[in-house]
Order: C-alpha cells, then structure tokens, then sequence
C-alpha cells in the first residue's frame, strides 16, 4: 500500500511538472507577438526581402501602401496588377501562413498624389478589396473608402490595427510657388485628409478600445512635416485634432505606422496630457528606395534615416508592455532600432 501512494505521488508531480511546462511553452507565442509591415513595392521587380519577413514570423503582414504602382483609370489594369502581385513567389509563401492587412496610397488608388477627385475611385476600391480577400457581402464593400479596425485577441492582451485611407476623401493640396518644395500647409481649418464620417468612425475606435496597443496605419507620414512632400502636416489642423483625440480618447499605447517616402526611419513626439510619447515609424522602400538621399529636416527625428531597401518590424510585450521597432534590411540586418515602455 506505501509503495502504491509513493508511486501515484511520483506520477502526479511528474504529470504536474509536465503539464506546467507545457503552459509555460503554450504561453510563450501570446507574450510577444510580432507584426510586420512596408510600403512601395513594384510586382514586376524583385524583391530580397519576403525570405527575411517570414523568418521573422509575423503573425500579421500590413501593407503600408504604393503595392503595386498601378496609376491609371482603368480599373482592370489595377485588378491585373493586384493579381501579378499575388503570384509573386515570396508573397505566395507569406500568405500561407502570416494573415494580410493593409492600406493603399496614391500608386495603389491610381492617381500619383491623387485625392477626392480621382474618378475611378469607386472601381478602384472595389480591386483593392478583392486584393485583401475582403467577401462580397462585406459591409465594407458597400462603404465609401476603405477604412476598417484588425482586432487581434491573445490570452494575455488585446491589439488593434486601425488602418485608415488616406486618398479617398482628401481634398486638394496646396502647392508651393515660392520655394522648391512640392506643397505646403493649407489654410488652417481648410479642406480634410480623412473626411468627416472617417473621423467619426476613428473616434469611435479609439474612444471604445479596450486594446493595450493601438497601431493606427497611415500611407503618409504623421509627424515629418517639412519635407514638401504629401504628409499630415499638409494639413495642420487636422494633426491638431488627432493629438486631441488621443487625449480625449485615453487609448493606450498609440503608434502611427507610415510609408510612402522610400526611406526608413523614426519620429516622436511628447504631447502635454499624453502619458506616451507618440512615435511615427515610417517604413518605405520594399523594391526600390531613395537612394540618393541627402538629407531633409526633421526635427522629431531619433537616429538617422534608412534609404536602402527595408521592411518595419515590431515586437510587442504583452507582459511587460514594451514594444521593440525595428528596421530591417536584405538578410536580416537591423540598422536602426527603438525601444518604448507603455
């Protein structure tokens, strides 16, 4: 009889060990999860990088935007496009197994720069949702512009992806006759980047999540302001209204993901009343990247800028709360990375 309940002791401290153990295994994935993202890909030029996205292994691809560089009308032409991207070898092999989200930019819409007054943006639209396996009877084939929130749900915490459109309801940028620059900011309170029923469905997201990340993904850049380029800056009063309502909203952990500029790099910003500060990570460059860049202003700038061939990488603790950023090069090579406490 001893020797019988010594033996069913040793079984169950065995069974005990094991079973903690393989908790602890089970939990590992949730406590860190990984998403990557980019921007500017050309489908008919090669790109190094879809071998060093899926050895990171994100559980989540974001398109940043300028997928395909389709700029033209003709919707059809966007859709054969949509689908020569899909039959590229190393997309192919992403999409088995990393689920795809995204946006598009000007290249992706049709019209380089283009805004409200695209004529084809209803059609284009529609290619874009075919691209991101969007069903038929989907409430977002039916809505104007191409806006939606990605929740993603672990044991140990929530994310939410806030991709928004920035094409779609833009109105016409202001043109800069007086220097080399391309554009500069518009009349205070004049003309809108997101539109009206956009900022109400952001402020609703933001006001209602529940999430300890929120990614909000922006074609453009958010805090870079003096480059002459597209950017939110182009539009001052509406940078004003979303720091406001980070503030009044109370999300946490807030981070703009931007592309479009085909270079990498970092910007933050401390807001008064934001118990964060708010970091701009812009990744652009997948096939093709400025290359002679030579310098631009930047004064929320940290670290230097990346103009080789990239892709963002972000890891995100849902322990501990802290979030890694990464860019990533061709085999692997981390040039610039930041770490944020939330």
């Amino acid at each position: 009889m001893y020797k019988l309940l010594v033996y069913t002791l040793l079984l169950t401290l065995i069974f005990s060990c094991t079973a903690k153990k393989e908790a602890i295994k089970n939990e590992v994935p949730e406590a860190q999860i990984t998403i990557a993202f980019g921007s500017c890909n050309k489908y008919d030029m090669e790109n190094l990088l879809w071998d060093d996205i899926r050895k990171a292994e994100p559980e989540l691809w974001i398109w940043g935007g300028d997928i395909i560089y389709a700029d033209t009308e003709d919707v059809d032409k966007i859709s054969a496009m949509y689908n020569a991207q899909n039959r590229v070898a190393g997309y192919k092999k992403l999409k088995k197994r990393t689920q795809v989200i995204g946006t598009w930019d000007d290249h992706d819409y049709g019209l380089n720069d283009g805004g409200t007054e695209f004529i084809s943006k209803k059609g284009s639209q529609q290619a874009f949702l075919d691209f991101m396996d969007v069903p038929a009877d989907h409430p977002r084939r039916s809505r104007e512009g191409i806006y939606f929130a990605h929740n993603y749900n672990g044991s140990l915490g929530r994310i939410k992806i806030i991709v928004l459109d920035t094409r779609y309801f833009r109105t016409a940028l202001t043109e800069d006759t007086e220097t080399e620059k391309r554009y500069r900011p518009g009349k205070y309170g004049e003309g809108t980047l997101l539109g009206e029923a956009q900022w109400k469905w952001l402020g609703n997201e933001l006001r209602t999540s529940g999430a300890d990340f929120n990614l909000v993904v922006s074609s453009i850049q958010f805090l870079s302001n003096e480059h002459g380029y597209e950017c939110w800056g182009n539009f001052p009063h509406e940078v004003d209204r979303f720091k406001q309502l980070l503030l009044d909203s109370k999300a946490k952990g807030v981070i703009i993901l931007s592309g479009d500029r085909h270079i990498s790099e970092f910007s933050k910003i401390e807001i008064p009343g934001l118990s964060y500060p708010l970091i701009d990570f812009t990744s652009s460059g997948l096939t093709h990247a400025y290359s002679d860049f030579s310098g631009e202003p930047n004064p929320y700038r940290l670290g230097g800028v990346i103009a080789k061939e990239s892709f963002g990488l972000i890891k995100l603790n849902m322990i501990t709360k802290e979030v890694q950023l990464k860019i990533v090069e061709n085999d692997g090579i981390v040039p610039l990375e930041i770490r944020q406490n939330y």
